[in-house]
């Protein structure tokens, strides 16, 4: 009974943070195009900005996983990079010319991550000197793409301020969820943290990408669904993983150390050689990724 309790505490708390996040971003989307900034210009900076994957990173930490924790981070990096831009491809194939500096700033986003992580832990004093990195990738990506904008502006959600304080508010409910049902889950079902945060979590907060990803390059704006993975790709690197060591040092495993983290490195170094070389993510491209995918949870089961 306490485990199908801890379960549903998960769950609903991951419902809550997605949920929360959906609208947050609806209206700073809203107040984005009230303010006339250009689609793909807001999908860099805004569309990363995924409180729900940062509420329970946070949580994680506080409740002594930071396995989970840092899951957050590169298993949601690594999906974002392999299995949303594997899955997508599949459903549509992703045609854009992207220029090559965009792709050079996304491939060296979680560089300064693991160089800062090489002694086995995220100080405060790290988490600093990532938002600084942050904000420099960050803007780096969106002036490179500065080229492929579009003329019309986006959706025009109504009440967006409403809708913003609104899914903070829900976010921070379904955060403290978050976290209580992953304590109880890990002590009760003896699943390992660092495996759980790294696929289970990372997948589940993530899996609204999908939608992000497909439904912008079936309208024909692919470069909005690329300009999405980059921009949350940067997001998650940098600026989570920063917060999370400001509010408490983060900790890395072993398993972190030695899979996850370079992992998460290697997914977006593929997902930007392919599309330099490329230009495109094929359906065949698509199974590449997805296939690697596979290949990382694998391999992340048999080490856990």
């Amino acid at each position: 009974m306490e485990v199908v309790v801890a379960l549903a505490l998960l769950s609903v708390g991951l419902a809550l943070v997605v949920g929360g996040a959906d609208l947050f971003l609806d209206g700073l989307l809203g107040l984005g195009s009230r303010l006339r900034v250009s689609p793909f210009v807001l999908i860099v900076l805004v569309s990363g900005f995924e409180l729900e994957n940062l509420a329970a990173g946070i949580a994680a930490n506080a409740k002594g996983l930071p396995g989970a924790a840092a899951g957050t981070v590169f298993g949601g990096v690594t999906f974002l990079a392999l299995g949303v831009a594997g899955i997508g491809a599949l459903i549509a194939p992703i045609r854009a010319t992207l220029p090559r500096a965009f792709l050079l700033w996304t491939a060296a986003a979680p560089l300064p991550t693991l160089l800062l992580s090489l002694d086995g832990r995220l100080s405060r004093l790290d988490g600093a000197l990532l938002l600084v990195w942050f904000a420099v990738a960050l803007l780096g990506v969106a002036r490179s793409g500065q080229g492929v904008v579009y003329p019309d502006g986006p959706e025009r959600p109504r009440l967006p301020l409403v809708r913003l304080l609104g899914g903070l508010a829900v976010l921070t409910g379904g955060g403290i969820l978050v976290g209580e049902g992953l304590r109880q889950t890990v002590r009760h079902l003896g699943v390992s943290e660092t495996l759980l945060g790294n696929t289970a979590i990372a997948a589940s907060v993530e899996a609204e990408e999908l939608g992000r990803v497909a439904v912008p390059t079936k309208r024909g704006k692919p470069e909005l669904a690329l300009g999405n993975i980059a921009g949350t790709i940067v997001h998650f690197i940098a600026f989570n993983a920063a917060v999370i060591a400001l509010v408490k040092p983060l900790p890395l495993n072993s398993e972190t150390l030695d899979l996850h983290l370079p992992m998460s490195v290697a997914a977006t170094a593929l997902l930007c050689a392919l599309l330099a070389l490329r230009r495109e993510l094929s359906r065949w491209d698509g199974l590449l990724l997805l296939g690697a995918y596979v290949a990382y949870v694998t391999a992340a089961i048999a080490v856990s």
